[in-house]
């Protein structure tokens, strides 16, 4: 009498798979981690996101403090440094936001959140007095506007001490400061505001690529 028994499978099953969660989320983690290095090391090769476009500069002392002063007052939760390449966006903007304009940001600001417009193209869209009068009461120049207001920026001085060492440190994740560069950083600050530091920020914001 024949055994119609069938024989035992060896390996890995879809049965096998499917009833073992921790099997299950190892595989799947695995499948995420080759997708996404598939997806993202070309991204360390090609010259349009690793190499600067053309008018694209090292913040000075300046602007680089600006932008930390940007970020710790939260303007990139309502503003998004991001224009992407679609007509309605480009219309308004300006040209959309290419890797090489952000070589020299670390880390970079683009984002989706626009409880206030994209900044990315604000750079000498205004004067600089323009953005002091926004900065220290938006509803002065937008009356609708929901943005608080930083009237301490203006009477707040820069510290002159903290410069050189945050140069130094983008330096060495391929920042070119120069050796002059970094030791002219606090004379450049010397006397400037947090007011100036941040408008010089923005009036610096997509210059390079119109």
């Amino acid at each position: 009498m024949s055994d119609n028994k069938t024989p035992a499978t060896t390996g890995f099953s879809h049965e096998k798979v499917e009833t073992n969660n921790f099997l299950m989320i190892v595989l799947i983690l695995l499948v995420i981690a080759i997708g996404g290095l598939v997806e993202i090391v070309p991204l360390f090769f090609q010259k349009s996101t690793t190499e600067a476009v053309k008018g694209v500069e090292p913040y000075t002392a300046t602007q680089l403090i600006g932008r930390d002063i940007y970020i710790r007052e939260g303007c990139y939760n309502c503003h998004s440094q991001m224009i992407r390449p679609f007509r309605a966006e480009t219309l308004r903007y300006g040209h959309y936001s290419v890797a090489g304009e952000f070589v020299y940001d670390h880390p970079f600001q683009w984002g989706s959140k626009r409880t206030g417009p994209d900044l990315h193209r604000v750079g000498g869209k205004y004067s600089d007095e323009w953005h002091r009068i926004h900065l220290t009461n938006p509803r002065d120049l937008v009356p609708e506007s929901n943005m608080p207001a930083y009237p301490w920026l203006e009477k707040t001085p820069v510290d002159t001490a903290v410069a050189a060492p945050r140069m130094k440190a983008l330096r060495t994740v391929g920042v070119p400061y120069t050796d002059g560069q970094i030791a002219d950083a606090a004379a450049e600050l010397k006397g400037k505001t947090e007011m100036d530091a941040l408008v010089a920020y923005l009036q610096v914001m997509g210059r390079a690529l119109k």
